[in-house]
């Protein structure tokens, strides 16, 4: 196997670790906006069947992710009604794609967003809503000006929690899409991969520690952006 200069990583290795994060930043990005409608809905709005909502939105969290990707794989399998149709009519095939890893990725990791986002959501002061709805402010205005700005934070955090989540993700990726080389094999599979192969464990070590330096630099990153934005509200 060609060895690359990159911290030593083989060539092969180096593609799951761009391919983790293509996945990652694909998931986090395409659910963020879902997350945000969510957390404010469950934070302002008080419906029946709420609870139950709440309840299906952190299912993720409690269900085994090999549940979640089994649960994929007949929705969305090229035989399932609901992937034959997305397949014959708009040619998208999720199944055994770095696109349904994707998509495993953000279902996992949407809890996390939501969470964070919704927590910051609870501690703005209602006092604004009101002072800016008599100001004639409308709802919209009221989101954009007010929630939005000091939700950021928690918005923050929950895209940096979802994307570490994200790239640690292996369960609902594995039963999903597989684990195939170049399309779906991501840093976490190409650690089950290497402890598998005989001779693999350095390899598996490499990576293993690879991973714990870009959780560690993830949490780094998040404190630091909210630190510097608590900083800009107060200056």
């Amino acid at each position: 196997m060609m060895t690359s200069s990159l911290w030593g990583l083989s060539s092969a290795e180096i593609e799951a670790l761009l391919l983790s994060f293509r996945i990652s930043m694909v998931a986090v990005v395409s659910a963020l906006p879902f997350a945000i409608i969510v957390a404010t809905l469950l934070t302002q709005r008080h419906f029946r069947g709420r609870v139950i909502v709440d309840a299906i939105v952190h299912l993720p969290l409690i269900l085994p992710p090999v549940v979640m990707g089994y649960l994929l794989l007949i929705s969305f399998g090229t035989r399932a009604p609901l992937g034959h149709w997305l397949l014959t009519q708009w040619d998208i095939r999720l199944v055994f794609s770095w696109t349904g890893a994707a998509l495993a990725a953000a279902i996992i990791s949407f809890p996390f967003q939501v969470r964070s986002i919704r927590l910051a959501l609870e501690s703005i002061d209602p006092g604004l809503y009101q002072a800016a709805a008599t100001l004639g402010a409308h709802r919209i205005d009221r989101f954009i000006s007010i929630t939005l700005p000091l939700a950021l934070p928690g918005i923050i955090a929950g895209a940096t929690t979802a994307f570490a989540a994200s790239l640690g993700e292996f369960g609902a990726i594995i039963t999903f899409v597989s684990n195939i080389p170049g399309e779906t094999r991501t840093l976490p599979l190409a650690i089950y991969t290497a402890i598998q192969t005989p001779g693999g464990e350095l390899a598996a070590a490499r990576l293993a520690g690879l991973s714990i330096v870009l959780a560690f630099l993830g949490l780094l990153g998040s404190e630091w952006a909210m630190r510097h934005i608590r900083k800009r509200e107060h200056s």
